[in-house]
């Protein structure tokens, strides 16, 4: 179902590809990444909503990837009636979802009973993947939250968000104490990582930290410990948009009062937990903690990630702990740091080993206070595109024709970001939105 587009799209293209006179290699790649997630994976229901799917090769609609996806087209929705309507209606399926049950990743368009596999878990028919990761709520709130700075239309923040939102507290409530919860996840005849020990019940124990547990990464694979840093920063902001919702649209007072209390518990448990004294970086953020006095120390390509707390907006870009966190993951000291002939960057244990993520290069380039650095990402992108103008999941730092996914929809919107942020333009309300930084 290939959407049309739109005369304003159209008019949007064309401002930013002039913006680029003489590159021609940045003018195509945009022209095709930009309308790639609208052209391909969009589809309108008769309810009104919107359903978008993740790629080519896989039919269901993930809460997070559906939010990156179309982000970038909050830039038109103050003045493109069809794009305003798309984002809202996205809106309206996510929040669905998640009141369906919130600790599904992944959904299908009708309740139709198909699944990534038979998982033992609470399945319904609804549901494609149900592993549960904490960004799968952060991102939802973040899409509804921008929408609302985008266009100051309020009239998504309606029941069923609110519902929804009630058992999103709830959820990382019960999840601050996970020996009291009753998720579980079991996946037979796959690889560890695509599922969890113990039962289902995940793997080391933890211990309380005022943070919420988390059974997967934003990679959909499992945790090694159960409270993943980066997930709970994410979380932080998100409540902290949730007590402005609360207090200025639904003035609820449940809601805003609940968002502060979990706010201030996560964000106590980041800072007594989520750091350690490195030998060689200083302060660095660690990727997961159990509470217990263990940790992993890593960063990964899919957001969240410690490389974009400024992009997410949990701390600034010259933020000193952030810095030497950024260093240190920007080091071979990182396992998924790979350096090669054509590109360095992070990956992820979700791809093959010396395979990097375009999505990780956008943030890299987002989230940058060097000038050089962030022409370095630029290049990068022009030369690892393997001559398709698409963003890809992985490619190998050797070669580049060698990648995961022939398109990568979330990849494409990442990079479109990237290259807006070039000329200053960023979406409306968004934490990198204050630094107007053009090129």
């Amino acid at each position: 179902m290939t959407q049309v587009i739109t005369p304003a799209i159209k008019e949007f293209i064309e401002d930013v590809v002039d913006q680029f006179p003489h590159d021609k290699k940045i003018r195509e790649m945009f022209k095709k990444t930009f309308v790639n997630t609208y052209e391909t994976t969009i589809r309108s229901q008769t309810d009104g909503s919107t359903f978008v799917i993740t790629g080519g090769d896989i039919p269901a609609m993930w809460l997070r990837d559906s939010a990156a996806q179309v982000r970038p087209y909050l830039l038109l929705a103050d003045q493109d009636e069809t794009i305003a309507k798309m984002i809202k209606g996205v809106i309206q399926k996510q929040f669905f979802f998640i009141q369906h049950d919130p600790y599904a990743n992944a959904f299908n368009e009708s309740a139709n009973g198909k699944r990534f596999h038979d998982d033992q878990t609470k399945m319904t028919d609804w549901i494609w993947e149900r592993k549960y990761e904490i960004d799968s709520l952060c991102y939802p709130i973040q899409l509804a939250y921008l929408y609302w700075k985008s266009t100051g239309d309020t009239s998504h923040f309606d029941e069923t968000f609110s519902k929804a939102v009630k058992k999103i507290l709830q959820v990382w409530t019960i999840e601050q104490n996970h020996e009291q919860s009753d998720y579980h996840f079991v996946r037979d005849h796959c690889p560890p990582q695509d599922t969890l020990s113990h039962d289902g019940f995940g793997g080391a124990p933890v211990g309380y930290t005022g943070m919420t547990w988390s059974g997967f990464r934003p990679s959909d694979d499992a945790c090694q410990y159960g409270y993943l840093i980066p997930a709970n920063m994410f979380a932080v902001v998100s409540l902290q948009q949730l007590i402005e919702i609360a207090e200025a649209v639904l003035q609820d007072i449940t809601i805003a009062k609940g968002s502060k209390k979990l706010k201030e518990e996560i964000e106590n448990g980041i800072n007594t937990y989520g750091t350690i004294e490195h030998p060689d970086y200083g302060e660095i953020y660690v990727y997961e903690t159990d509470g217990l006095g263990n940790y992993v120390l890593m960063d990964d390509a899919n957001v969240p990630s410690l490389l974009s707390l400024p992009y997410l907006g949990y701390c600034a870009l010259d933020d000193p702990i952030y810095l030497n966190t950024r260093r240190f993951i920007l080091s071979e000291e990182n396992p998924y740091y790979f350096e090669g002939k054509i590109a360095k960057g992070i990956g992820s244990p979700h791809t093959p080993d010396h395979y990097i993520w375009h999505i990780a290069l956008a943030i890299q380039g987002l989230t940058s206070i060097n000038e050089q650095e962030i022409q370095e990402m630029m290049e990068l992108f022009k030369q690892t595109d393997a001559e398709t103008n698409f963003m890809h999941e992985g490619f190998h730092v050797d070669d580049p024709t060698q990648f995961t996914r022939p398109w990568f929809s979330w990849a494409n919107s990442m990079f479109s970001e990237f290259v807006l942020s070039r000329i200053g333009w960023y979406v409306p309300g968004s934490p990198l939105s204050k630094y107007r930084r053009g090129g």
